[in-house]
């Protein structure tokens, strides 16, 4: 017997492992000094907690320590990356260089810049209907730098329609333009193996909650070697994390993003297979038991171009509104939570070739460590069940 309602929204947010709850617990009461305190022993213990999870982190992502600046999340990750290089090089160039079916969060920054005399390019990827839906070439990229190109920001998977950038070649074209490189890697990290080494970027933001952490926190990589990447601050103060990011850090939940991120390096082999297998289930049950649908984004079968756990269908003649709002007991979604409250049609969508009607008919599942086969065997039959019914009502 499935427990309801079922949770298949997992690239909007993820359940708080038990274990990362379990590492937190003595932050919140025991151990609760302010790491910025030098005089006492509360203090030291904070900070050392804190020093000692930036360590194990900065190892996973083949950084350095002083390489990762904690942030509230990927959302003033992508901020302080993006504004914070513009402020800096404006004096060096003006250009930057993005993709059309980015997160709002850069999106927004971007468009910001925008107004400021910056210049944006917007690079449209394979469209629908292609092995490599939503995936930019890296030519493109290299056709798109300028003389006065300051930054490249790409996203390493999609948060819409699990597309994987070829990072590691677009890291490299801009090594050899001496171009700065942001990945928002907020989808990725915890979910794909992320070396910022072998991928070559200069700047990486992602967020706990997306990898079974905490709400509220998250990182920003920023690369110190072979050259200094230098940004202009978005917050001042104390001055903390070498002024980068001032404000009272917060360690339950650094502490929590560090197990979270120990966790799911350590089992994401495994769990990417379990929830490859779940996912093709779900979609292969959504084929037979509804006619006309349709996937957006790469094929399935591409295990290197797409992320796993994602599935992001169109339902043909329906109204998504409509089919959200008939599956009280599934939680999915029809595109990013952070536009939720847009009603244009998912601008990813869009930028793959999609229609209006077809992109208001689609739905995002979102697999995650607690799906269960009999949880995927619930959303075939109640999607199936309220596709149909809502196509009846409208012969009606």
């Amino acid at each position: 017997m499935v427990q309801t309602p079922v949770y298949m929204d997992n690239h909007a947010t993820t359940r708080v492992d038990p274990r990362v709850v379990e590492a937190m617990l003595p932050f919140l009461s025991d151990v609760y000094g302010n790491p910025g305190s030098t005089s006492h022993v509360f203090g030291w213990e904070a900070q050392e907690a804190v020093d000692q999870a930036r360590r194990s982190m900065a190892e996973i992502l083949s950084a350095s320590e002083r390489e990762l600046v904690f942030t509230s999340g990927a959302t003033e990750s992508n901020n302080l990356a993006i504004r914070g290089v513009m402020e800096r090089l404006r004096r060096k160039g003006n250009h930057v260089v993005s993709v059309a079916t980015e997160h709002r969060a850069v999106l927004d920054p971007l468009h910001r810049l925008g107004r400021r005399d910056c210049q944006v390019t917007l690079l449209t990827p394979h469209p629908a209907g292609h092995p490599q839906a939503g995936m930019v070439e890296p030519q493109q990229v290299a056709d798109a730098i300028q003389d006065e190109t300051a930054l490249v920001t790409i996203m390493m998977a999609n948060n819409e329609i699990g597309v994987v950038q070829p990072l590691r070649e677009i890291g490299e074209i801009c090594r050899e333009r001496n171009v700065l490189f942001h990945t928002d890697a907020t989808q990725a990290v915890g979910r794909l193996a992320v070396d910022v080494e072998q991928l070559g970027v200069d700047l990486l933001s992602c967020s706990a909650h997306k990898f079974y952490g905490p709400k509220g926190c998250g990182l920003l990589y920023v690369r110190r070697s072979p050259r200094l990447t230098r940004l202009e601050p978005l917050i001042d103060g104390g001055g903390q994390q070498h002024g980068l990011r001032s404000g009272t850090l917060n360690p339950a939940a650094i502490i929590g993003m560090c197990r979270a991120l120990e966790l799911a390096n350590e089992e994401k082999d495994d769990e990417n297979c379990r929830l490859g297998e779940l996912r093709d289930r779900l979609f292969a049950g959504l084929q037979t038991g509804v006619p006309d649908v349709s996937l957006n984004g790469p094929s399935l079968e591409d295990r290197q171009g797409r992320l796993p756990q994602n599935l992001n269908c169109s339902f043909h003649d329906v109204d998504g509104e409509a089919l959200l709002m008939s599956m009280k007991d599934l939680a999915v979604s029809s595109g990013s939570a952070c536009t939720s409250a847009n009603p244009e049609p998912s601008h990813v969508l869009r930028a793959i070739g999609l229609s209006d009607d077809l992109t208001r008919a689609s739905l995002r599942f979102g697999l995650g460590r607690f799906s269960t086969l009999e949880e995927v065997d619930f959303a075939i039959e109640t999607v199936s069940r309220s596709v149909e019914r809502l196509r009846k009502l409208k012969e009606v």
